[in-house]
């Protein structure tokens, strides 16, 4: 019986596109099965395939998702964590990792200074001499030092640790492909349940958001997020030669997925999707 589901799964997983839309296809599947007399005994076994279907594609999403999350923290925190906060505090190392890092450390410092000097201009700190103002700059200064000591380590904490993610991935897409096979047939048959509105609706939404008007600024944000992460020096010539052509390529791909597949497999929603877009 299991076997059996695994087969309806795949067929329905490899589905082949015709020239025939399979919209049309499927809506003259449903009239011959409705006129099927074996139809309700069919239609029971099709609903217990569609349960264990859900449950086996959720139960694998869930453990997608948490497992490199899993790993990630372990062996941030556990492995590569102690190892590394050893080494940098015996050896010493630079503070920085990258000139974009020193740049931010000497603009924050800047401020700290003009804030206390200011403050004790305008009289909210009282009784400070020079040299006092200028250990209480010092003092801030080594926090300040010792906080991008810590982000440095922590950039080198986080590419181990995401890499010991991919590799948790990997491995589970390489033991569980019949699970992949079967989140396959179920994505599938989400999308293509959904009505041509929502369709079009979620088509807007994708290309609003990644190739919009408002995208290079996400963008921007997005990747000096991930260049800080990595301890990657926040290069503004890379960044906007990024924003200038990724968004374009992906927005090229988008356009040859909707004339190459989906206007074959659903050609209502892209009827919808154009009007919208009028």
């Amino acid at each position: 019986m299991k076997n059996w589901r695994l087969q309806k799964i795949n067929q329905s997983a490899f589905e082949k596109t015709g020239a025939i839309p399979r919209s049309i296809t499927r809506t003259f599947e449903k009239f011959k099965k409705e006129l099927d007399p074996n139809s309700e005994a069919e239609l029971l076994e099709q609903f217990k395939v569609s349960r264990y279907q859900t449950v086996v594609s959720i139960k694998y999403l869930i453990l997608l998702i948490a497992a490199p999350v899993i790993v990630n923290q372990i062996t941030k925190n556990f492995i590569f964590g102690p190892v590394i906060n050893y080494f940098w505090n015996i050896k010493q190392p630079e503070i920085f990792l990258n000139p974009s890092q020193e740049e931010r450390a000497f603009a924050e410092l800047q401020r700290i200074e003009e804030k206390i000097h200011f403050e004790s201009l305008i009289g909210q700190i009282k009784n400070l001499s020079n040299e006092n103002i200028e250990q209480k700059i010092k003092k801030r200064a080594i926090e300040l030092a010792e906080s991008y000591s810590e982000e440095s380590a922590n950039a080198i904490k986080n590419i181990l640790a995401d890499i010991s993610s991919v590799i948790a991935i990997a491995i589970l897409m390489i033991l569980g492909r019949r699970q992949i096979t079967i989140l396959k047939s179920f994505l599938d048959e989400l999308v293509y349940g959904l009505s041509d509105t929502a369709k079009a609706f979620l088509i807007i939404l994708f290309t609003d958001i990644f190739v919009g008007f408002h995208s290079p600024h996400g963008w921007e944000v997005v990747i000096e997020a991930i260049l800080r992460h990595f301890g990657l020096p926040e290069n503004r010539d890379f960044i906007f030669l990024f924003i200038a052509t990724f968004p374009v390529l992906l927005d090229t791909v988008f356009k040859y997925w909707i004339f190459r597949y989906l206007n074959r497999v659903s050609p209502s929603a892209v009827a919808t999707y154009r009007n919208m877009n009028e």
